[in-house]
């Protein structure tokens, strides 16, 4: 446990904590942001066709091949 040996001690250390609380939670509305786009539909879509696309080629070039 740390011993202060002033108040103004006192104070820049709350004042320190403070900002460091409000930093992670702005960290955490920015991780809330991005996981919230992450689950709309329209990636979910875009996630599918870029599948599909792939499966699709490769199924193309197999039978281009045999």
């Amino acid at each position: 446990m740390k011993q202060y040996k002033s108040f103004s001690e006192i104070e820049f250390d709350l004042k320190r904590l403070n900002l460091e609380r409000q930093i992670a939670f702005e960290e955490l509305k920015g991780i809330k942001g991005e996981y919230a786009e992450s689950l709309k539909p329209a990636n979910w879509l875009q996630t599918a066709f870029k599948y599909v696309f792939k499966i699709g080629s490769l199924m193309l070039v197999k039978k281009a091949v045999t």
